[in-house]
C-alpha cells in the first residue's frame, strides 16, 4: 500500500505567500487500459520537487489530467499564481494557481507516459460577483463554453481541493465573467472515465451572500 501525501493547507499558502516544505512527491503509476496493447499507456508520473525546491512558493495539490481518454490525477508542486491581477477573494487565488497548473504544457517525462490538457491557456479566474454562493469560481470564459474534457479536468481538479471543494462528492460551483447566475458540476466516476460526457450546463446554484458582499 502507499503512502498517502501529507496534506498541507492551502490557503495560508496563498494568503500568506509562505513557502511551504516537506519531501518530494513520489511517482504514482496508474495503469490505464484503453485496449489493445498497442493503446495502452502508463500514466506513470515523475517525481515532482518539494514545495521550497528552488525557492518555488506554492502547495500540494492534485491536478486532474487526460490520460488513455479519461482523468488521472498528478500530484504536483503548484506554485503562487502568476496572472493574480486584482484577485483579493482566497478561494478564487487558489483556483487560479490550480487553473495556472493545468494550463501548463505536461513536461516531456508526462507526455512520454501518455498524459496531455485541454485546457485553454488564455483563461482566467475572475472575482466573484455579490450574491455568489460562497466558494463559487468565476471563469474568464463562461464554463459551458469551454470544450468539454477541459471542463471535466476543472471540475475533477477543483473538486478535489479542500480550499475550493465543500466537501468530497460535493459538486463545484463555477460561473462565467457576466451576470449569469452560476451553475454546479459534479466530478463522477463518470466524468473522471469519459470526461466529454461533462453536462455542458450544470444546475443553477441556491443563492446566497458571498462572506462581505452586497446581495444583488
Amino acid at each position: 500500500m502507499r503512502r498517502a501525501l501529507p496534506v498541507l493547507p492551502v490557503l495560508p499558502v496563498l494568503v500568506g505567500l509562505l513557502c511551504l516544505s516537506g519531501c518530494g512527491i513520489r511517482a504514482t503509476t496508474v495503469p490505464v487500459d484503453v485496449g489493445a496493447a498497442p493503446s495502452r499507456v502508463s500514466c506513470d508520473t515523475p517525481t515532482q520537487p518539494s514545495a521550497t525546491q528552488g525557492g518555488t512558493q506554492g502547495f500540494r495539490a492534485t491536478v486532474q489530467l487526460v490520460c488513455g481518454s479519461q482523468l488521472v490525477g498528478v500530484e504536483r508542486v503548484v506554485p503562487v499564481p502568476e496572472k493574480r491581477g486584482a484577485l483579493k477573494d482566497p478561494v478564487a487565488l487558489v483556483a487560479q494557481a490550480l487553473l495556472e497548473a493545468l494550463e501548463k504544457k505536461p513536461s516531456e517525462q508526462e507526455r512520454d507516459a501518455g498524459f496531455t490538457t485541454g485546457v485553454p491557456a488564455e483563461l482566467t479566474v475572475t472575482q466573484p460577483r455579490p450574491g455568489d454562493p460562497a466558494g463559487t469560481v468565476r471563469l474568464s470564459r463562461k464554463p459551458e463554453d469551454l470544450p468539454p474534457v477541459a471542463l471535466s479536468q476543472l471540475v475533477c481538479t477543483l473538486a478535489g481541493n479542500e480550499a475550493i471543494s465543500p466537501g468530497p462528492g460535493r459538486p463545484v460551483t463555477l460561473g462565467g465573467p457576466d451576470a449569469d447566475p452560476p451553475r454546479t458540476w459534479e466530478c463522477t466516476d463518470t466524468v473522471r472515465s469519459r470526461p466529454e460526457s461533462v453536462p455542458t450546463l450544470g444546475e443553477i446554484a441556491r443563492p446566497s451572500a458571498t462572506p462581505g458582499a452586497t446581495p444583488r
